[in-house]
């Protein structure tokens, strides 16, 4: 981990795979990481040892926003070939999107904020794949994802060294990701209304399940009119 100290990581490893080869074990602390630098090195673990390289980091920010890490995005590999290419014209579509409104930009001469740009190119690619259109509320739904980076970003001790636990809290970092956790939720909401006794309809178990099984199937019935199932 002591060779990253000192200078710009992208150039610092750039200069190590000058002196030992296109392929390094990298030691972060207790985290193995695989450095490549050459194109024919790079085919190998994005395609064709691609399921070997497809799971995700642990860190202790997903670990906590997304339920020990069961969501998608950092959850460990489980998209098959089949289930990419299913939504392929929907990335397409994004990125010729992306492409235009970056080539918009720059004839008329206007700055273009890449960091933007990306952000709302991946969320209307998740939101269309999963459901079916983009949200009326994206931006809020950008607002969230910034919120997500700003309190995953940045350097973790528990990150590099996660057998030492007592390091963990260390920073404050692990308290704010927890404060944040601790928010609301639609199942969070159904169930507190649930134990409310002074609601004029109370609602039960049976009422969240339907609640629930709609937003499924309105999220299947997107999906069918989106592929023309």
């Amino acid at each position: 981990m002591h060779h990253l100290a000192g200078g710009l990581p992208h150039r610092v490893l750039r200069d190590l795979a000058e002196k030992y080869g296109p392929l390094m074990d990298l030691h972060l602390g207790e985290v193995s990481a695989i450095v490549v630098k050459s194109p024919d090195m790079a085919k190998q673990v994005f395609k064709t040892h691609d399921i070997d390289f497809a799971s995700r980091p642990k860190l202790l920010a997903m670990d906590i926003i997304c339920y020990d890490r069961r969501d998608i995005t950092f959850c460990p590999y489980v998209l098959s070939a089949k289930n990419v290419r299913s939504f392929s014209s929907i990335r397409h579509d994004e990125v010729v999107r992306l492409i235009d409104s970056i080539q918009s930009s720059s004839s008329s001469g206007e700055p273009v904020n890449f960091t933007e740009r990306i952000i709302w190119f991946t969320s209307s690619m998740t939101c269309r794949s999963t459901f079916g259109q983009v949200l009326k509320e994206q931006q809020v739904f950008i607002k969230l994802i910034r919120e997500v980076i700003s309190l995953a970003e940045g350097f973790e001790v528990a990150d590099i060294f996660p057998s030492y636990k007592f390091l963990h809290g260390f920073g404050g970092a692990k308290q704010k990701l927890l404060n944040a956790h601790r928010g609301e939720d639609l199942v969070d909401v159904l169930l507190r209304l649930m134990n409310d006794k002074c609601l004029q309809f109370p609602i039960n178990n049976d009422n969240i399940k339907d609640v629930i099984i709609d937003l499924l199937l309105e999220q299947k019935l997107h999906q069918q009119q989106l592929y023309g199932l």
